[in-house]
């Protein structure tokens, strides 16, 4: 049986392997491997060690995992199973044979021997030979190996990289990366037969059992889980069909039954595991409740902490006989003891027999040198006596320590079984050693023994044993090997000549200690006693008092509470200690609550003593502290600390000066309120608390006076990355709490124990019990008196809430000192979603609860609920209320944890503080573009100057090799960088160039260009940082002939002008970067310069590969790709691996699907934005019930472009069209217009809606039938809503078309069976009455006679029209008037139907989205079946007069559910021909009869007109309405640009860009040039429009004229602020770079920069573009720059930024007032009241002039007035008045 197991010991001659299930086995040091056994055989018949043979403890470690196979069953002399087992690969992977070898497998093996080009490996698979090369192990080496080559006998974890030959020859790699990312897959064909155990597989949960679960793996094998090897974190949460990844334990040689785990720590193959011990191994515990009872394996029990332990069947009684099963149902408790940890099930294994409790001692590890110990004499030998102490333990009593003197016989004093007490002289548990002596002096000694030399202090008395006798003193030993001299002087009160005639060795002697040397191992001893027996014992009982040390780590027991803390005993001697409340934790909140739940008798391990005075012991339980002693990083004295040093300290005391902070060694140091903060410090109490964990960076030390000065400002003391210590933080918080509730659930309190159980994220349904005056809902108590349940305003999330009712609610936090539990009725608390999270990524959060030290949000996406730390340091305590959070916040949250653990929280690390918002945040799908990532090994060697130019010619070594680039090392050190698309002339496709260069490797390259570090992009020869650039160099053959070398541009201003070299359609070679999985596009590099993307669906138009891109395509190949266009939001190139991207009518192109609509089709979106719409009917060309059933938004699918027109595509996912080659069988055939259709045809569609008149049933995209209801079903339902139950929309019918009428566009159709064959539409069980023949004949009959009819009119109207020509046309107008009354008056419930095919497509479209609904019955209706005209809209009219068609005339918006009738034509003006011949006739009569009065009269009428015009042109407020106006206007004012603005505005209203062109020109001619300011905004305007409707090329003529003709700094602000404000960023940002090469020594532009960059969220860039103004601009413009960027951080970003650097300028200028008064208005607008204040109270105590003081008080007064009390306003009168005083005395001195 091959089994996983796990080196527990490690002897000389045998591994001891921990099983799973508690089990272990023994591997004999012969079945390592053959090579091993052989070097052992060679080793014995040379009888000499071998140079080259390493011992067991050498090759193996504790904590490693071994594959097994079991080579036999043994039963040892007392009856007990052992368990015998071969690590030897041939036995391991026997089931192996050379063929089933694949690339990808994770094997074991040993190194057999090492050769030329690496190791040869014995992999045990018979017929291959295994060859692991040096470069696959040189990691492995320098990471697990210390750098040491690797030895026979070494055991690997390995995977094969590539198997040649059939299996002959395998090639291993070991890397880490590699073994611990190996999965078992498919693809390499592992049977049961031959599954090896410690395989990773991906599997997937089949069912979850009490035991565990069933999983299903590698598609075809199940395996079980027990309940033992589920992850501890998700335990609980696993459900079916969830994707888990386990590792193989076990398989079963006869049953085949495969064992499995779900541990974290199996699943990264080739790591050790860690747990190796538990903590309280042989520990006695009472009342131990029983979890579960097997009945065949034994039982498991859940210790106090929570963690399961496990005792075997043979464990849980004394003897079989006496074993009741019913004792161990669950709940009962036992008391019993951990004997043993199971490393494999990281279990505690427990004993219940009482020998076992009973036992003294249960391994070596328990026995400690000096102990008293009882045992039984097993054997008496030569060498000495054998004594049985424990169940395993013997230990050993030499021949000299029998007796105080020497026994020549033994055996006549002890025998075999006799009872002994020993004392322990010796304990090595590694080596399994003890040794004891019976000396009765030592085993009844009353003076303490020295078992260290720490132990010896001066003066100390005890007994020893003479262990040699020399002539200048005797040796004396004491416990473990402690020993010490006693010098010939001071061996006695006399003098002793010889020493030896004296002394005797072995003789019990009694010593004085006089000195002792612990780090020398060196101690002096007297056997002159002088000390009288009184003051002994005096001090015996002082040292006793004195047990404990300072910084040592003790464990407590809670005696009592008093007010402050707890007063304890330290264990094991009862020594008094005291607790304080604020030692308890790091975090304040905790130490009260800690505080609050502990009580007497509670034990707490790990416990710090801090100090001791006179008896008093105080102790500390933070844990910082306790890691920082036990790591050994807390100063001893003043002489080990040096400035600069970060310590971790608590705060002492709080003083109005600063902080004293004392270090767990007793050394204090002040922190002075100047350094206590990077914030302004009003007063420190603010700040800090008194026994608060602290971090401190000394700045000063005074060794003399013993003083020094701390900093506990942020910036000073960071330990870490943010990120990194704000999750520390929290995890420790969270586990404390934890804690907490452990301890509540040991309460008996039902109340305690249900709050212990309640975790954030549970969902409860609870009833309301009353509304609170504030809005907060409190819920009924349930079955549990006295359980408080609340909810606060803000999450009653606005709903009508009232006492009785039931509500869903979900649980955010428990409050444990007040014992209530906050509650949420946020629907998307309650109802989460079940989405992937992924951890790592950033999601918007909104925040729900917050306690002292951390808060809880909300995930915007899911709903789960996740925590994050308040603070990122330990020092991070203080906010400005303008920092502080509040629910409902917005916060922008990087997930640490995806799964929530036992808190019920997912852990989180909060973003940026600028990313917070005030509202909900909304949905930020897309994440910012990665930057580059730079090679760390280019970074290191930057400083270094180089004098290399372009074209030189160098050499160097190969340094190291990535997918696209090759470091290499040239002379001095210099780092240099070869591109891929540099190595090779032709690159052939699909190979990776930087392949062909090795680490190592010299190459001779030429210098082709430089990099800046910095900026990343490649600078000219003449610039002056060229010298610090890495160069970029070439080793192609044709560049390193003589003269053909190029040079990279350099010119370019940016990457974005790079990349428009290369045209749409242009073949590039390119090569792959990476695989962006979330942008789902592949990154490539074209040159060193020019990087591209390649859009996962232009790769391929293979469904499989674009699956698993990862598969097809590797880092660093070289691709032929298609240029399809440049990015415009990046500098990159977009590309194509499937030919040039063009969506134009019959291409077949991949898209993704972005919205499926039911019964309407898919949206699909293609790469740049293009999207997409397939109809129901282009999804297949087989129609089926649920046609939409397999489409999901992302998934992807091949469609065929049917049409362009719109600006959404067309499209088909037929097969017919998609792929034609496959000659598809087409069962419904595509239906685009009503011409597809013939009569007597059967078809399929779906149904549309359910009509008055009948179903109308879709048949095509745009073409919709009738079935009229006689033609429905041959039942008659009564009720209507019937037709709606089985005849939903959508449902898929078959039906026979009836009538194809084309001229009025019209399909009537049946769905009888008789005419389809297919059953009714009504099932018969409904029994409905059969329809009347007779109905269906009339209406049979009554549609031959309309046929007839209609063809007559048919005639009548040919002839008619060859009579009228032209006539029928004139009168449309004046029809459309009338017709529309017609059928209204006829028939309520019909409507006309509108001719013209293409009008009666665009209605079936339309009726989709609203015209055709159920009830609703306004609106235009496709079918009239009457026998009455058509009435035509006005796209009937001929096409031969366009120019005649009016325009509809709309009075004031658009209004789409008017009816037609309503819209009335314009009419034509004057002058124009009219729209009819008729229409014209009787206006020419009528002019004719008009009487002259009437002429009088029309003449009158026309003068009034006229003046009443000259009078509004005179009226100066008339708005001028046309061109001429206009002119008018300009004329009389030339220069006013507001004037000739509003022109061009009229002309662009009127869309004529032109002519608003040819205005702007006129004006820049007409303007004075004197009037620069006004000719400079009509050049802004001519910009502006340029922006919006001219192209680029126009737009950068009009500006390069404007520089020209304007101050150019002006110009450029104007147009980065046009591009600004049309969010064209990219161009902005390009003009602004510009402009600072222009305009460097103009401070503007480089504060208008960081503005743009600030409004954009980039403020990192921004605090570079402040540090570049300051190296740019002269020192006396710096204060003015600091000052506007600090205000515009005000206005943008980051508030508590600016106040730091208003704080920073101000300490310097302290007399700057202009600073000042800013910083104020700033403080004002963004700040709270007290820190306004706080500036004020510090302006005011300034030495200014008196002018400028009388401004600041006045300022305050005006500020006080305006916000503060009558009060605040008297106190500032008050002070100004001091200071007038003060300043007159001063006068008068």
């Amino acid at each position: 049986m091959r089994i996983l197991g796990c080196v527990k010991e490690v002897n000389e001659l045998e591994l001891v392997i921990s099983l799973p299930s508690g089990l272990q086995g023994f591997v004999q040091v012969t079945e390592i491997c053959d090579a091993y056994t052989k070097k052992l055989n060679e080793q014995v018949a040379q009888e000499e060690p071998l140079t080259d043979l390493v011992l067991l403890p050498e090759l193996f470690s504790p904590g490693m995992l071994v594959r097994c196979v079991v080579s036999s069953l043994g039963i040892t002399e007392k009856g007990n199973k052992s368990v015998k087992l071969s690590l030897n690969p041939k036995n391991v992977n026997k089931v192996l044979s050379a063929e089933a070898l694949k690339p990808g497998m994770l094997l074991t093996g040993t190194v057999s021997s090492l050769e030329d080009h690496g190791y040869l490996v014995d992999i045990g698979v018979g017929g291959a030979r295994a060859f692991l090369p040096f470069p696959k192990a040189q990691e492995y080496i320098r990471q697990k190996n210390k750098g040491a080559k690797l030895k026979v006998g070494q055991y690997l974890n390995c995977v094969i990289e590539e198997v040649k030959g059939n299996g002959g020859v395998v090639s291993l790699s070991i890397g880490h990366s590699e073994v611990s990312a190996a999965i078992a897959t498919e693809e390499q064909n592992w049977t049961l037969n031959n599954l090896l155990p410690g395989l990773v597989v991906k599997a997937q949960v089949q069912k979850v059992t009490p035991l565990g679960l069933t999983l299903n793996f590698l598609s075809f094998f199940t395996g079980l889980v027990d309940f033992m090897h589920l992850d501890p974190k998700k335990a609980g949460t696993y459900f079916s069909n969830q994707a888990v990844k386990a590792c193989i334990l076990c398989v079963h040689p006869q049953t085949r039954a495969v064992r499995l785990s779900l541990r974290p720590v199996f699943l990264q193959p080739g790591r050790p595991l860690t747990r190796l011990s538990c903590q309280h191994l042989g520990a006695i515990l009472d009342d131990v409740p029983v979890q579960g009872f097997f009945s065949k394996a034994g039982a498991t029990f859940r210790l106090k902490d929570g963690s399961l332990a496990y005792a075997r069947l043979s464990h849980l009684s004394d003897s079989k006989n006496i074993f009741n099963p019913e004792a161990f149902k669950p709940g009962n408790t036992h008391k019993c003891r951990i004997i043993d940890y199971s490393q494999m099930d990281e279990l505690a294994l427990l004993s219940l027999r009482t020998s076992i409790i009973e036992a003294q001692y249960l391994r070596y590890h328990d026995i400690k040198p000096g102990a008293l110990v009882k045992g039984t004499v097993l054997t008496i030998k030569p060498y000495g006596i054998l004594v049985k102490v424990g169940e395993h333990i013997r230990g050993l009593v030499p021949p000299m320590h029998l007796a105080d003197i020497l026994m020549k016989n033994p055996e006549k004093k002890y025998h075999i079984g006799d009872e002994v007490t020993c004392r322990v002289l010796l304990c090595d548990p590694e080596a399994k050693k003890l040794m004891m002596t019976l000396k009765k002096t030592l085993v009844e000694s009353k003076l303490p023994a020295i078992t260290c030399y720490a132990d010896a202090k001066p003066g100390l008395q005890t007994h020893g044993f003479i262990l040699r006798v020399k002539d200048y003193g005797c040796v004396v030993k004491f416990y473990s090997d402690v020993q010490g001299l006693v010098p010939k002087h001071e061996l006695s009160a006399e003098y002793v000549p010889d020493p030896e005639k004296v002394f005797y060795t072995g003789q019990v002697v009694k010593v004085a200690v006089l000195n002792c040397e612990p780090s020398k191992e060196r101690m002096l001893l007297s056997f002159k006693l002088l000390s009288d027996p009184k003051k002994e014992c005096a001090g015996h009982s002082q040292k006793k008092r004195k047990a404990i040390d300072v910084g040592q780590l003790v464990d407590v027991k809670v005696l009592e509470k008093t007010k402050d803390g707890l007063e304890v005993a330290v264990l094991p001697h009862n020594i008094p200690a005291f607790l304080p409340t604020s030692h308890l934790s790091d975090h304040v909140a905790n130490g009260l609550l800690l505080y609050h739940w502990l009580q007497a008798g509670d034990t707490l391990h790990r416990v710090l003593c801090l100090s001791q005075s006179e008896g008093h012991v105080l102790l500390c339980r933070k844990p910082a502290l306790v890691s920082t002693v036990e790591g050994g990083q807390d100063p001893k004295s003043f002489s080990e600390i040096h400035p600069g040093m970060l310590l971790i300290g608590f705060v002492k005391s709080i003083k109005d000066y600063g902080v004293f902070v004392q270090f767990p060694s007793g050394l204090s140091g002040l922190a002075p309120k100047a350094i206590m903060s990077d914030k302004f410090v009003t007063s420190t109490s603010d700040h800090f608390v008194e026994g608060q964990t602290v971090v401190a960076k000394v700045t000063n030390v005074d060794e003399e006076k013993q003083r020094m000065l701390l900093s506990l400002r942020l910036s000073d003391c960071t330990l870490g990355a943010r990120a990194t210590t704000s999750l520390l933080l929290l995890n420790q918080c969270l586990e404390e709490l934890q804690g907490v509730r452990s301890l509540m659930s040991h309460r008996d309190s039902v109340l305690i124990q249900t709050l212990a159980e309640m975790t954030p994220g549970m969902v409860l349904d609870l009833e309301v019990q009353e509304v609170l005056e504030d809005g907060s809902v409190v819920f009924s108590e349930g079955p549990v008196p006295g359980l408080v349940l609340r909810a606060s305003k803000y999450h009653r999330a606005g709903q009508e809430v009232k006492s009785g009712q039931k509500k869903k609610v979900v649980i955010l936090n428990v409050d444990m000192l007040k014992l209530e539990v906050h509650v949420s009725l946020y629907h998307n608390l309650v109802n989460r979603k079940a989405k992937k999270l992924k951890k790592g990524r950033e999601y918007q959060a909104i925040v729900q609860h917050l306690e002292e030290s951390f808060a809880i949000a909300s995930l915007v996406e899911t709903g789960h609920l996740a925590a994050f730390s308040l603070t990122s340091h330990l020092n991070d305590t203080f906010r400005f209320d303008s920092e502080k959070l509040q629910v409902g916040q917005g916060v922008s949250l990087t997930l640490k944890t995806t799964e929530p653990g036992v808190t019920g929280l997912l852990l989180a690390v909060e973003g940026p503080v600028a990313k917070r918002t005030m509202r909900q945040t909304r949905k930020d799908s897309e994440t910012v573009d990665e930057d580059d990532e730079v090679d760390p090994a280019m970074v290191v060697e930057t400083i270094k100057k180089h004098t290399l130019s372009i074209g030189d010619m160098v050499t160097g070594t190969v340094k190291s090799i990535k997918p696209t680039h090759v470091v290499v090392t040239l002379e001095d050190g210099i780092i240099g960088c070869i591109h891929a698309s540099h190595i090779l002339d032709d690159v052939p496709v699909g190979t990776s160039p930087t392949a062909k260069l090795k680490v190592g490797k010299k190459v001779t390259a030429r210098v082709i260009g430089g990099r800046d570090m910095k900026t990343f992009k490649f600078l000219p020869v003449s610039h002056p940082r060229f010298i610090r650039t890495i160069p970029e160099l070439s080793v192609r053959p044709s560049e390193l002939e003589k003269d053909s070398h190029t040079a990279l541009n350099t010119h370019s201003v940016s990457s974005l002008e790079k990349i428009k070299q290369y045209q749409a359609g242009e073949t590039v070679t390119c090569f792959l970067k990476k695989y962006n999985a979330i942008k789902k596009w592949l990154e490539v590099e074209i040159a060193p310069d020019i990087r591209g993307r390649i859009p996962m669906l232009l790769t391929s138009l293979s469904f499989k590969i674009l699956k698993h891109p990862d598969k097809t395509f590797r880092i660093g190949q070289a691709l032929k790709a298609t240029v399809v266009g440049p990015d415009s939001s990046k500098a990159f190139l977009c590309l194509s691996l499937i030919g040039p991207h063009k969506l134009e009518k019959g291409e077949v192109a991949m898209g993704r699907v972005v919205n499926v609509t039911p019964n309407k089709g898919l949206t699909v979106s293609f790469p740049f934005g293009k999207m997409g719409r397939v109809s129901i009917f282009h999804v297949s060309d087989s129609y089926s019930e649920t046609p939409l059933e397999d489409f999901t938004p992302q998934k992807i699918v091949r469609c065929y472009v049917l049409s362009t027109e719109g600006h959404v595509l067309t499209l088909s996912l037929r097969l017919s069209r998609t792929n034609p080659e496959t000659k598809s069988k087409i069962q419904d055939p595509e239906i685009n217009s009503i011409e597809d259709i013939q009569e007597g045809q059967l078809l399929r569609g779906y149904v549309n809606s359910i009509q008055p008149d009948g179903v109308l049933l879709g048949l095509g995209p745009s073409v919709v039938g009738l079935a009229q209801y006689p033609y429905v079903s041959q039942y008659s339902p009564s009720k209507k809503t019937l037709y709606n139950r089985y005849l939903p929309e959508g449902k898929l019918l078959t039906a026979k078309v009836l009538i194809v009428d084309h001229r009025k566009n019209l399909v009537e159709l049946s769905f009888l069976p008789g005419d389809t064959g297919k059953p009714d539409v009504f099932p018969a069980s409904l029994g409905l009455p059969l329809l009347k023949q007779e109905g269906r004949q009339i209406e049979a009959e009554e549609r031959d006679h309309k046929r007839e009819e209609e063809k007559e009119q048919k005639n009548e109207k040919r002839k008619a029209k060859r009579n009228q020509k032209g006539q029928e046309e004139a009168q449309l107008p004046s029809k459309e008037k009338k017709e529309p009354q017609k059928p209204h008056a006829k028939k309520q419930g019909k409507r006309p139907h509108l001719g013209s095919g293409s009008e009666q497509e665009r209605m079936n479209k339309k009726q989709k989205k609203a015209a055709l609904s159920e009830e609703d019955d306004s609106g235009v209706e496709v079918y009239y079946r009457e026998g009455e005209e058509e009435i035509d809209e006005t796209s009937v009219l001929p096409k031969t007069r366009p120019a005649e068609v009016p325009r509809l005339q709309l009075s004031s918006g658009f209004i789409w559910d008017v009816g037609l009738d309503s819209l009335t034509p314009a009419l034509p003006p004057r002058g124009e021909s009219s729209d009819s011949e008729e229409d014209e006739k009787p206006q020419q009569a009528t002019q004719k009869k008009k009487s002259r009065k009437e002429r009088e009269l029309e003449k009158q009428k026309a003068e009034n007109e006229l003046s009443r015009i000259e009078g509004a042109l005179m009226d100066p407020r008339r708005q001028p309405e046309s061109a001429d106006d206009f002119d008018r206007l300009v004329l009389s004012s030339p220069n006013s640009s507001i004037l000739w603005l509003q022109y061009m505005a009229f002309h662009l209203q009127a869309t004529e860009i032109e002519k608003a062109r040819a205005v702007a020109e006129r004006a820049l001619k007409t303007i004075s040039f004197r009037e620069e300011q006004e000719k400079l905004n009509v050049w802004v305007a001519l910009l502006n429009l340029e922006n919006m409707y001219g192209s680029q090329e126009s737009l950068t003529k009009v500006f390069e004229r404007a520089v020209q003709y304007n101050e150019p700094l002006k110009v450029f602000l104007q147009l980065a602020d046009i591009y600004t404000k049309s969010e064209k960023f990219q161009e902005a940002g390009e003009l602004y770079n510009r402009m600072l090469k222009r305009f460097r020594q103009e401070k503007a532009v480089w504060i208008k920069y960081g503005a743009f960059l600030l409004r954009r969220g980039q403020a990192g860039a921004s605090h570079r573009v402040m540090q570049r103004a300051l190296e740019c601009l002269p020192n006396k413009e710096h204060v003015d720059v600091i000052a506007k960027f600090a205000q515009l951080e005000f206005q943008l970003g980051d508030a508590e930024r600016a106040r730091a650097m208003f704080e920073n300028t101000l300490s310097t200028y302290p007399k700057r007032t202009d600073v000042w008064s800013v910083y104020i208005d700033m403080t004002i607008k963004h700040g709270s009241q007290k820190e306004v204040r706080d500036i004020f109270e510090r302006v005011i105590h300034l030495s200014l002039a008196p002018k400028r003081m009388k401004f600041f008080f006045k300022r305050y007064l005006d500020y006080e007035k305006l916000h503060g009390t009558e009060q605040d306003v008297r106190a500032v009168k008050a002070k100004a008045l001091e200071y007038v005083e003060a300043k007159s005395c001063v006068l008068e001195d």
